[in-house]
């Protein structure tokens, strides 16, 4: 059996008005206002000449492949997030008590009152970058980072959770119904 090392390269096209720029173990792209930041991995080298993206391994083993490919993967959504936002969408469904959201702009919250006949309301720190949008029982979120908007998503899905209730009784709480790629409706 013969032990291949074989360097693996890669060049991604930038698109014309995003700016690619490397610096601090960082790969920051740039579009008008919008920015995005990755943390490089130290096992990759990756360049910006003109305007391609290279990204270089020094051997092939099976632990630079993967970082390779998810390397790839990552700068993609960069760039498909600052061409078109990525958006999330969920829907508040109260089966008992009518739930009622708010959108707290001063903190950043995203406020749940009466969930489950509760008297204090649930809040729910939204993280920076993502843009809210509420139109009765459906939210929207809008980000040009696919980690910051799913991330935030699954902490409102989480921040109505329902606890020691029976889950086939207790169907309460806010779900999401349409991700990037994929729709549960």
């Amino acid at each position: 059996m013969e032990n291949k090392k074989e360097r693996l390269l890669e060049e991604i096209e930038i698109p014309g008005g995003i700016n690619a720029v490397i610096e601090n173990e960082m790969i920051i792209l740039k579009k008008n206002n919008n920015t995005v930041k990755r943390k490089l991995n130290p096992i990759l080298e990756l360049k910006v000449d003109g305007n391609k993206i290279i990204i270089e391994a020094r051997k092939s083993t099976k632990r630079e492949r993967k970082m390779f490919g998810t390397m790839i993967a990552h700068i993609n959504n960069m760039i498909k997030g600052l061409n078109e936002n990525f958006r999330y969408r969920l829907q508040a469904a109260s089966v008992h008590f009518p739930m009622t959201l708010s959108h707290d702009k001063a903190t950043n919250e995203l406020v749940v009152k009466n969930f489950l006949g509760e008297k204090k309301d649930r809040r729910i720190k939204l993280i920076e970058g993502v843009n809210l949008k509420l139109n009765k029982d459906i939210i929207e979120l809008d980000s040009v980072d696919i980690e910051v908007a799913g991330q935030t998503a699954a902490n409102i899905e989480n921040g109505t959770k329902v606890r020691k209730r029976d889950r086939r009784i207790f169907q309460d709480g806010i779900f999401i119904i349409e991700k990037p790629g994929v729709s549960y409706l």
